[in-house]
């Protein structure tokens, strides 16, 4: 919630700079769960860290969608990157979600997807998309061994509407909020 509303603090000042891009780290940990409007706290069902993880990142992915159906016409557009299982120290926190050390990116392959869609002439104008190994990810129907692809759920524009109204709601704001 706290990237939610930092890009709605930040939309005013985006849309002045024209032409603007966000980019919303997800992961392919979405592929784990759609976000569960029903129950999103775990108040009917026992908390499960891996269900939670994935999802915030199908929230991520789904702020995109509803970013740039909303800002567009602002010049702001939102897309979710999954940069990949980094060779880094963050895997020790993450229990029995360990990449394999020959599927791990270095630093600098984990950062070029979030780079590329940041800065590409060629996605100029270009929202609400799901990327990942420095392309538009493909939609994919269920988790596959190599965790690729993106759920259609992730880029759902009802979903991505009915989301943003949620957290508008937790986060106690007017329902103009983000327009």
């Amino acid at each position: 919630l706290g990237h939610f509303a930092l890009a709605l603090g930040l939309q005013r000042a985006l849309a002045a700079a024209g032409n603007a891009r966000i980019v919303a780290l997800s992961s392919s940990g979405h592929l784990f769960s759609p976000v569960i409007f029903d129950d999103p706290h775990f108040k009917f069902v026992p908390y499960d860290a891996i269900v939670a993880y994935g999802q915030s990142k199908s929230a991520t992915a789904l702020f995109a969608v509803e970013a740039t159906r909303r800002w567009a016409k602002d010049g702001i557009t939102a897309n979710a990157v999954m940069p990949g299982a980094i060779a880094t120290n963050l895997q020790r926190h993450t229990g029995g979600l360990r990449t394999p050390a020959e599927r791990r990116k270095s630093p600098e392959q984990g950062a070029a997807t979030t780079v590329l869609v940041a800065t590409s002439p060629s996605l100029e104008g270009i929202g609400g998309r799901y990327f990942e190994d420095c392309n538009e990810a493909p939609t994919v129907d269920h988790r596959n061994a190599t965790y690729t692809g993106v759920a259609p759920y992730a880029l759902d524009a009802a979903n991505a509407q009915r989301l943003w109204a949620l957290s508008v709601s937790l986060l106690g704001a007017s329902s103009e909020l983000g327009e």
